[in-house]
């Protein structure tokens, strides 16, 4: 049955989308509409203003022409319609001192208005007053209009009167809401295509997601040898199907070591069983019927010691690895890596004599210091002289040398055999992985991954030196300190064991 990734994520990217181009149109309009509106009340505000100063000139000249407030009203018409017709605004005309019909001076009041049926703005009033006042032209915004207020000066030089034109910014205002028509139009357009990209957007994802996802279900139930699909697109869903091939290979290359090891382990389980159940049988024969041959016996004993000695370094290699499986703590304190170095060195005493060798000891002048645990540093010693006694050839002697130097402490072991090639100088270190040349050398190929990750575990590092000839030189690397209590070795130090 085929399992489908659940319809929530579709909504939820298609929502996201819808909200993001949402909240990006609408503070498009925040920062294009209202700015636009106010600059083209300005825009029509400016407009207004250089028609009135272009236009005072006219009514400058009636008002210094005559002082019959008849003869103005006469004449204001004619220039206040070529004002009306460049600006399409009302044009009021104040005149400062208007004579009664007893001939006593009467308030300020309007001379001349275009638009005479409708009421008198107040705010025209107070603009006019204001403006021949102060002596100054004046602007200013009320509601949907704008109204300009100009002085006009008599013959004497004196304020006359004032010139007021106001306007309705119907213009602005429509055009503005005309944008703002198409401006939600076309927003509703872009949300229509941006659902319809993010439909199609989500399906590929969930298609591709939910390829990924059928796959790594098949891994779960048929194995690591499961086809994986294909995605090579750079984009995340890719990677993640590359992360999840590379995690596939991982898996089968673990089954192919896993199946090595039980192959391995299982060999050299039955080689050394059998050997003592053989030789077993035979004493008990011997010791039945009484004709025990001594010397066939001992040699029968040492055999049986040997494979029990396989088994028990089969088997503690084994509780290495469950103990560095299970993250064992490791302790972390100061080492004097010359003395572990040492130690280690003359339990090896004996093998190394059985093969005709040596193993050469070189130490430095003062005591090298290290971080770590001292049975995993000690541990890690043994797995390099036991690899380079087995791999090493007869009779060459086997150098273990100590040092430290810039902030790291060093230990290094070297033998004269054939070397590592360099296509596995890698995979040495891999679990159950034995070399091209490690066919009959009787390990299990899980000392070096033990010692690696041990070193790893204490914070320094296990690797291959190149030794510029033949032969192969391991070098473990830990954090190097100093110990102010620990005197000077006097000269260098080299032990032969």
């Amino acid at each position: 049955m085929r399992r489908r990734l659940p319809a929530g994520l579709r909504w939820r990217l298609l929502l996201a989308l819808l909200a993001t181009s949402a909240v990006t149109l609408g503070a498009v309009a925040l920062m294009v509409l209202p700015p636009m509106q106010d600059r083209l009340r300005e825009q029509s505000a400016e407009s207004l203003e250089d028609a009135v100063r272009d236009g005072t000139g006219d009514f400058q000249t009636i008002f210094n022409g005559t002082d019959s407030l008849n003869q103005r009203q006469v004449q204001l018409p004619t220039a206040s319609t070529d004002l009306n017709d460049k600006t399409d605004a009302r044009v009021m005309v104040m005149d400062r001192s208007t004579l009664s019909g007893d001939g006593v001076e009467a308030p300020p009041g309007w001379l001349y208005d275009s638009e005479s049926f409708i009421s008198e703005p107040p705010r025209a009033q107070l603009m006019a007053l204001r403006a021949m006042r102060l002596q100054e032209s004046l602007t200013e915004f009320d509601g949907d209009s704008v109204l300009v207020a100009a002085p006009l000066y008599g013959t004497g030089g004196d304020v006359a009167g004032a010139l007021v034109a106001e306007r309705a910014l119907t213009e602005a205002t429509q055009l503005v809401g005309q944008v703002r028509t198409r401006f939600a139009a076309g927003a509703a357009i872009a949300l229509g295509l941006a659902a319809l990209i993010a439909i199609a957007l989500s399906s590929t994802l969930l298609r591709r997601l939910a390829r990924l996802r059928s796959a790594a279900l098949r891994i779960s139930e048929e194995g690591p040898e499961t086809q994986m699909p294909r995605d090579d697109r750079r984009d995340e869903v890719g990677d993640l199907g590359r992360a999840l091939a590379r995690m596939q290979e991982e898996l089968r290359r673990q089954e192919a070591a896993r199946r090595a090891f039980v192959a391995t382990a299982s060999h050299e389980l039955r080689t050394p069983l059998t050997m003592l159940q053989g030789t077993m049988e035979l004493l008990e024969e011997d010791i039945r019927s009484g004709q025990i041959d001594e010397l066939d016996a001992l040699r029968q004993v040492s055999n049986a010691r040997r494979e029990l000695d396989r088994l028990s370094a089969l088997s503690g290699e084994l509780l290495d690895l469950s103990r560095l499986d299970a993250a064992v703590p490791l302790r972390s304190e100061q080492v004097e890596l010359g003395e572990i170095v040492r130690a280690v060195a003359a339990e090896f005493e004996l093998r190394a004599r059985e093969r005709s060798t040596t193993i050469d000891v070189v130490l430095p002048d003062a005591a090298c210091w290290g971080r770590g645990d001292p049975d995993a540093v000690a541990r890690v010693v043994r797995i390099l002289l036991d690899n380079a006694l087995r791999h090493g050839p007869r009779g060459e002697p086997v150098v273990v040398g100590v040092g430290a130097g810039g902030g790291e402490a060093r230990i290094t072991v070297a033998d004269r055999g054939a070397g590592i090639p360099p296509e596995e100088r890698d995979r040495i270190f891999e679990r159950f992985h034995r070399g091209s040349g490690g066919g009959s050398s009787g390990g299990f190929g899980l000392g070096l991954a033990i010692g690696r990750e041990l070193a790893r575990r204490m914070g320094g590092e296990l690797d291959v030196d190149d030794t510029g000839g033949d032969g192969t030189r391991f070098a473990l690397t830990l954090r190097s300190t100093r110990s102010p209590a620990e005197p000077p070795r006097s000269g260098q130090d080299r032990v032969s064991v």
